[in-house]
């Protein structure tokens, strides 16, 4: 009986082992099954920039490039410099994606971005999910830190950003206006932009200078050229009902 038991378990024990084995992994910038019943669309293939353009500038050569399943813009380069927006406009969405940053690098993530001749960067319209390393003379200053809305707050709660040239993971999310940042599981920032809180915020800083500055809850999504250097991978992005 003991040694007929003794067999059962191994037998469970290795069809745990090749079920574990079989089971498919996600590869980098592939959605999951799960993924894929959520509603997940992926914003980058991992080979190319398909469905990414330069801001005002259209799908030209530039310092971004797609490279080792990466997203990358390279900096001290020739080429033609200036921030990557979406070709598609999203209005209420869950983003998530995976970002690692160069020594004293300086990035971020434009929401809400609304592209036209008249306006001449992505951040003259977009709010600004932000993105830095920690030995960058901007660390010190509370409401420039990873995570944050740029220059609106402070990180919600602490979130430390990982060394340099490691991975960190980001969410936005938006919905009828109202948006929250997440820096590695963490909560770092929430705002609702239809806000007489949020209008007043803009009209006490610079961007009171942009007449489109965080006035619009649908937009492209856009990502900063600081020329400092910045990788993204598993871009994805799912509607939410508004």
């Amino acid at each position: 009986m003991k040694k007929i038991t003794a067999l059962f378990t191994v037998a469970v024990l290795t069809a745990a082992i090749i079920t574990s084995c079989s089971s498919p992994k996600t590869k980098e910038n592939e959605l999951s099954k799960q993924e894929e019943e959520q509603g997940y669309q992926l914003l980058f293939d991992g080979k190319t920039l398909n469905g990414w353009h330069l801001y005002n500038q259209g799908n030209i050569s530039s310092g971004w490039i797609a490279q080792d399943g990466e997203l990358k813009c390279l900096p001290g380069t020739a080429a033609r410099h200036g921030d990557l927006v979406t070709d598609q406009d999203f209005e209420n969405y869950e983003l998530s994606f995976d970002w690692k940053i160069s020594k004293e690098g300086n990035s971020g993530v434009f929401i809400n971005v609304v592209e036209r001749a008249d306006i001449p960067t992505a951040w003259a319209s977009g709010p600004e999910y932000q993105l830095l390393e920690k030995g960058h003379h901007d660390y010190d200053k509370e409401m420039k830190r990873a995570g944050c809305l740029y220059n609106f707050s402070p990180q919600l709660n602490p979130a430390e950003v990982n060394p340099p040239n490691e991975w960190n993971h980001s969410v936005i999310r938006q919905q009828n206006g109202k948006i929250e940042f997440l820096l590695n599981g963490i909560i770092t920032a929430k705002e609702d932009f239809n806000s007489t809180k949020w209008r007043q915020a803009v009209a006490n800083t610079n961007f009171k200078n942009f007449p489109e500055f965080g006035k619009h809850l649908k937009g492209r999504i856009a990502l900063q050229d600081w020329n400092k250097g910045i990788s993204f991978k598993n871009i994805k992005i799912r509607k939410i009902n508004g």
